[in-house]
C-alpha cells in the first residue's frame, strides 16, 4: 500500500462522503451516544475494580500477584484477541461484533460476581476480555465509518475519548457507593443494566458496516498474534512475583518475542495479511501509536498505585476514594472533547507533544508525595496528568484512524486498542514490579527491627494490605510498623512514577520528531496567530 493510498481517507472526506446512507448521517450523533455508552462500560469496569482492590485483598486473601492477575488476565485476553476481532469485524460486520461482545461481557460479569476465590475471578475476568476485545475496536471503527468529515470525526473522537473520563469518574463513585452497602461482587453486577441499555439501543440505531472487499481470513496470523502478545505479557506480569531471571519469566519473554517476530514475518509474506505491516511506514500511524502506548503505560500504572495510596495511606473508604477522584476524571472528561479545537488551530503534533509534557510534569510532581501530603496538594498534579491525557488521546487516536483506509477501520482500531492495552498492562506490571521490589526490601529492614519472621514477614512483604494487617497484630508496636510499611510503599511509588515519566518523555520525542504537523491535505491551513490562540484559550476556559 502506497503512502497515497494510506492517505486516501483524507482526500475522500473533504465533506460528507457520498457513499454514506443519508439516514445514517442524520442520526450520527445518536449513534455516537450508543458507541460511547458501549465503550464506557469497559472503562467503568476497570476503574470500579481498582476501587475494589483493597476488598479483594482482604475478602479473597488475594496477594499482590493475584491482584495484578485479576486485572491483567482480562488485559492479556483483550490485547491478544484485538487484532483478530478487529479483522473479523471488518469482514463479517462491526455492528454484530459489538453486540456479541456486549453479551459475552455481560455473561463474564455475572460469572465474576459469583466467583468465590481469587483464581476463579482471574478466569472469569479473562472471559470478560473476549467480550471487551469485540466491543472496543467495533466502537471506534463504527465511529470512523459514520463520521466521514475529518473535522467532524476529530470532534466525535474527542467526545468518545471524553467518555473515558465519564467512566473514570463514574467507576470509583459508583463502586464506592456499592461497596459501602454490598460486597465486592456488586461492582460486576452493575455492568448488566448498562450493557442491556447499549445492546437494545444499538439494535435500533447502529448501522451495518463491513469491509467492501473482504480478503481471505488469516488464521495463522491470528494464532501467532495471540501467542506472541499473550506470552510476552505473561512474562511481564510474572516479574514482580518471580523476578527477571526466573524460568517462567524468561520463557514468557522468549515465546512472546518469537511469536511477535513470526507474526510480523508471516504478515509480510502473504497477500492477504490481517495487519498490513506497511501501515507502520506511515509516520503518522506509528508516532501516534507510540504516544497512545506510553500514555496508557503511565495512566494504568499510576492509577494502580494511587488507588492504594488513597485508601491504604490516606485512609479513605472506597466511597470516599471515589469522591476524591472526581476532579481527576473531570480533567480528562472536560479537556478531551475540547482538544479537537486546539488541533484545528495548531495541528496534532503540537497538541500531542504539549499533552505529553503535561503528563510528564505531573508524574514528576506526584513522585514527591509522602505519607502526610494533604489531599489538595496531591490532587493538583493528579488532575494535571488527566488533563494531559485528555489533550493527547483524541488527536493521537484520530491520527491513527485517519491514516488508514476506512475499509480497514476495524483492524486499525484494533491496533490502536492493542497499543492501549499493551501499554496499560506493561505499565501495571513494570511499575508494579519496581514498587513491589522496593517495598519488599524496605519491609525486610523494618521486619528485622521488629523481629518478624516466617509467615508474618511473608504476609507483610506480599502487599501493603498484608503489611498493615500484620501491623495491627503487633500491639504496642502497631503504629510504628504501620508507618514503616506505608513509608516503604510511598518510596516505591515515587520510584515507579519517575520511571513512568521517562517513558512518556520518549513518546514526546517520537511525536515531535516524526508525527506530521497536520494530516495530508491540511498542510496549507494557516497557522494560528498569537491573538487567535489567546481567543481560543479564553473560549476553552469559558467552556464555549
Amino acid at each position: 500500500m502506497s503512502a497515497a493510498e494510506m492517505a486516501a481517507p483524507h482526500a475522500a472526506a473533504a465533506g460528507v462522503d457520498a457513499e454514506i446512507d443519508p439516514a445514517v448521517h442524520a442520526r450520527r450523533w445518536w449513534i455516537l451516544g450508543v458507541l460511547c455508552l458501549s465503550m464506557t462500560i469497559i472503562v467503568m469496569d476497570n476503574t470500579i475494580l481498582n476501587v475494589a482492590i483493597p476488598k479483594l485483598i482482604t475478602d479473597l486473601n488475594a496477594t499482590n500477584s493475584q491482584v495484578q492477575w485479576i486485572i491483567d488476565s482480562y488485559t492479556i485476553v483483550f490485547a491478544g484477541l484485538l487484532l483478530t476481532t478487529g479483522s473479523l469485524s471488518d469482514r463479517f460486520g462491526r455492528k454484530g461484533a459489538l453486540q456479541v461482545g456486549i453479551v459475552l461481557f455481560g455473561l463474564g460479569s455475572v460469572a465474576s460476581a459469583l466467583a468465590t476465590s481469587a483464581p476463579q475471578l482471574i478466569v472469569t475476568r479473562a472471559f470478560m476480555g473476549i467480550g471487551g476485545a469485540l466491543i472496543m475496536p467495533s466502537t471506534l471503527s463504527l465511529l470512523t465509518n459514520t463520521f466521514r468529515d475529518p473535522k467532524e470525526r476529530g470532534r466525535a473522537i474527542g467526545i468518545w475519548a471524553g467518555f473515558s473520563g465519564v467512566g473514570v469518574a463514574a467507576g470509583p463513585l459508583v463502586g464506592g457507593l456499592l461497596l459501602r452497602h454490598f460486597s465486592w461482587s456488586s461492582v460486576f453486577w452493575v455492568n448488566i443494566p448498562i450493557g442491556a441499555t447499549a445492546l437494545i439501543a444499538g439494535a435500533f440505531l447502529l448501522p451495518k458496516s463491513r469491509e467492501d472487499r473482504a480478503d481471505r481470513l488469516d488464521p495463522v496470523g491470528s494464532v501467532l498474534s495471540i501467542i506472541g502478545l499473550a506470552t510476552f505479557l505473561y512474562g511481564v506480569i510474572e516479574v514482580p512475583e518471580k523476578g527477571w531471571t526466573s524460568a517462567a519469566v524468561l520463557a514468557g519473554f522468549g515465546f512472546g518475542i518469537v511469536g511477535i517476530a513470526a507474526f510480523i514475518l508471516w504478515e509480510q509474506r502473504i497477500d492477504h495479511p490481517m495487519l498490513d505491516m506497511r501501515f507502520f511506514k506511515n509516520p503518522r500511524f506509528t508516532a501516534a501509536n507510540t504516544a497512545v502506548t506510553f500514555t496508557f503505560f503511565a495512566m494504568f500504572g499510576s492509577l494502580f498505585l494511587m488507588t492504594q495510596y488513597w485508601q491504604f495511606i490516606q485512609g479513605y473508604s472506597p466511597l470516599s476514594a471515589g469522591v476524591h477522584l472526581i476532579p481527576y476524571a473531570l480533567g480528562m472528561m472536560v479537556v478531551a472533547p475540547l482538544s479537537s479545537r486546539l488541533v484545528e488551530r495548531v495541528g496534532s503534533k503540537r497538541v500531542i507533544t504539549f499533552g505529553l509534557f503535561v503528563v510528564t510534569s505531573s508524574l514528576i510532581a506526584l513522585s514527591f508525595l509522602s505519607r502526610d501530603t494533604p489531599y489538595w496538594l496531591a490532587i493538583i498534579p493528579f488532575c494535571g496528568m488527566s488533563a494531559g491525557i485528555g489533550l493527547t488521546m483524541p488527536p493521537a487516536t484520530e491520527s491513527v484512524m485517519g491514516s488508514l483506509p476506512r475499509d480497514k477501520a476495524g483492524v486499525g482500531s484494533a491496533v490502536n486498542d492493542t497499543t492501549r492495552q499493551m501499554g496499560g498492562a506493561v505499565g501495571v506490571a513494570l511499575i508494579g514490579s519496581v514498587v513491589s521490589s522496593i517495598y519488599a526490601s524496605r519491609v525486610d529492614s523494618a521486619g528485622a527491627r521488629f523481629h518478624l519472621a516466617g509467615a508474618q514477614l511473608a504476609e507483610a512483604r506480599s502487599s501493603l494490605g498484608g503489611g498493615l494487617k500484620v501491623a495491627h497484630a503487633l500491639g504496642e508496636n502497631a503504629i510504628e510498623f504501620s508507618n514503616a510499611v506505608k513509608t516503604a510503599f510511598v518510596t516505591g511509588l515515587s520510584s515507579g512514577l519517575r520511571m513512568a515519566s521517562i517513558f512518556v518523555v520518549f513518546a514526546g520525542f517520537v511525536v515531535w520528531r516524526y508525527l506530521p504537523a497536520r494530516a495530508p491535505g491540511e498542510d496549507t491551513m494557516p497557522a494560528a496567530s498569537p491573538d487567535e490562540l489567546a481567543e481560543l484559550a479564553d473560549s476553552l476556559v469559558a467552556g464555549e
